[in-house]
C-alpha cells in the first residue's frame, strides 16, 4: 500500500537531493512575489499513476501551492490532454517541477506498460504480476503503478513469503536429503498466513515439490509445451506461476497454457518514462 508516510519520506528525500541548499536559479532570476500557473499535459497517450506523489512534490516544497489533478490513478488519457494544474508562487513551482514530473512520468510509464500486458492476456485466467526487480528505494511507488495499470503485486519483500529457488533447493537437499521431506518441514514451520512457493526448471522436479503440499509452483523458463504439461501435472493442487522469457510478444501464448500467474520483471525494470510536460506561465 502506498501510504502518505512513504510518499512524504521518499518525495522529501528527492527534493533534498535536488535542492539541498535551495533553488539558486529561481531565487536569483524569479521575483519573490511572482506567481505561476503550471499545466500538467500529456504529450502521448497512456495510463495515469502517481497523483498523490506528484501533489506531494509541490505541497512539501510550499504548502501554499494549489494542486489540482483532473484524473485518478488508473485513468487513461490521450495525447494533448490536460491532466492537472498547479498555481501559486513561481519560485516554488519551478523548484518542485522536476521532482513532480520525474515521479509521475516514471509511474505512468509503468502503469501504461502494465496495461498492455493485462490487455494481452484478456480472456484467460492468468493474472499479470510484478517482481522484486524494482528501483531501490522506489518499490512502493513502482508497485503502486503496476496496480494502476491493472496488474497485481507479487510478494513485496523477502519478509512476506517463502520462495525457494534453485540455490535454496540445492542447499536444502545437500547431503542427500529428500526434497519432499524438507519442503514439508518448512511448510509445517510456517504460520498459516504465510505462503510457500517453489521454483522448478524441469518437469521432472514437479512431483516431489507437489507432494510436499506447497502453495505455489513457479515454472521457470519453460517452453509452451512444458508449461501445458506442468499445468496438467499440477492439476489445481497448487497455484501455477510462469516466469522467464515473458514479453509482449510471448505473454498471450503463455497465458493460454492455463497458468494462473505470469510474473514480469520488465514491468518495473524496463518501463520507459511517459512523456508528460509541465507548461509554466509566470505572472509578475
Amino acid at each position: 500500500m502506498l501510504s502518505n508516510q512513504i510518499i512524504e519520506e521518499v518525495v522529501q528525500r528527492a527534493l533534498n537531493e535536488d535542492a539541498p541548499w535551495g533553488d539558486v536559479t529561481s531565487e536569483h532570476l524569479i521575483p519573490a512575489n511572482a506567481t505561476a500557473t503550471a499545466e500538467l499535459a500529456a504529450r502521448e497517450a497512456g495510463v495515469f499513476s502517481g497523483a498523490d506523489v506528484f501533489a506531494a512534490a509541490f505541497m512539501l516544497t510550499d504548502p501554499s501551492l494549489d494542486v489540482q489533478l483532473f484524473l485518478e490513478d488508473g485513468d487513461t488519457f490521450v495525447a494533448g490532454q490536460e491532466l492537472g494544474v498547479v498555481t501559486g508562487s513561481a519560485r516554488s513551482v519551478l523548484t518542485a517541477e522536476r521532482i513532480g514530473l520525474n515521479f509521475v512520468q516514471r509511474m505512468s510509464g509503468i502503469a501504461t506498460l502494465t496495461a498492455k500486458y493485462v490487455a494481452a492476456v484478456a480472456g484467460t485466467n492468468a493474472r499479470i504480476v510484478d517482481t522484486r526487480k524494482t528501483t531501490p528505494g522506489l518499490r512502493a511507488f513502482e508497485r503502486h503503478a503496476v496496480v494502476s495499470g491493472g496488474g497485481r503485486n507479487h510478494r513485496f519483500s523477502l519478509s512476506d513469503a517463502v520462495m525457494a529457488k534453485d540455490n535454496h533447493l540445492a542447499i536444502l537437499t545437500a547431503g542427500g536429503k529428500d526434497l519432499t521431506t524438507e519442503l514439508r518441514r518448512v511448510k509445517n514451520e510456517l504460520p498459516h498466513t504465510m505462503k510457500l512457493e517453489v521454483e522448478v526448471d524441469r518437469l521432472d522436479q514437479i512431483p516431489a515439490v507437489l507432494a510436499a503440499g506447497v502453495d505455489i509452483i513457479m515454472l521457470d523458463n519453460f517452453n509452451l509445451d512444458d508449461l501445458r504439461a506442468g499445468v496438467a501435472l499440477i492439476a489445481g493442487k497448487a497455484v501455477v506461476e510462469a516466469s522467464g522469457g515473458v514479453n509482449l510478444e510471448t505473454v498471450a501464448a503463455i497465458a493460454a497454457t492455463g497458468v494462473d500467474v505470469i510474473s514480469v520483471g520488465a514491468l518495473t525494470h524496463s518501463a520507459r518514462a511517459l512523456d508528460l510536460g509541465l507548461d509554466v506561465q509566470i505572472q509578475h
